[in-house]
């Protein structure tokens, strides 16, 4: 596997991501499932481009803090970088920050395994 680039991606937060929306609560602000959903898809952004063919990648482990809310309207950066590699198993350390204020939403790891795509899901 090559070096892996950081990869940042930006989303701004609507009604559909919001924590009543999502069912993680009643708030209008971003839900905590969105905002894991757009960092796993940084990852993804980061491992995608050096995946051998007929292969992707399962998330297998998470731990992210939400550590601010974000309204509707708000743009939002997410980033992953790689951590730690080994073999088919890679870490990346994944963050969020509000591109307004600068103020980080969100920091932590999220684990991804490399699978073969059809041999992956002849098992499910």
């Amino acid at each position: 596997m090559t070096t892996l680039e950081p990869a940042t991606l930006t989303y701004v937060v609507g009604d559909s991501d919001t924590a009543a929306a999502v069912g993680s609560g009643s708030l209008p602000v971003l839900g905590t499932p969105r905002l894991l959903a757009w960092l796993e898809a940084a990852t993804c952004a980061c491992l995608d481009p050096v995946l051998p063919t007929g292969s992707t990648s399962v998330g297998t482990r998470v731990q992210v803090e939400h550590l601010a809310a974000s309204a509707v309207g708000a743009e939002v950066e997410v980033s992953a970088s790689s951590a730690y590699e080994d073999g088919r198993l890679h870490r990346f350390t994944v963050s969020a920050r509000d591109t307004a204020s600068g103020k980080v939403l969100a920091a932590g790891e999220i684990t991804r395994v490399v699978v073969d795509a059809q041999r992956f899901m002849s098992r499910v």
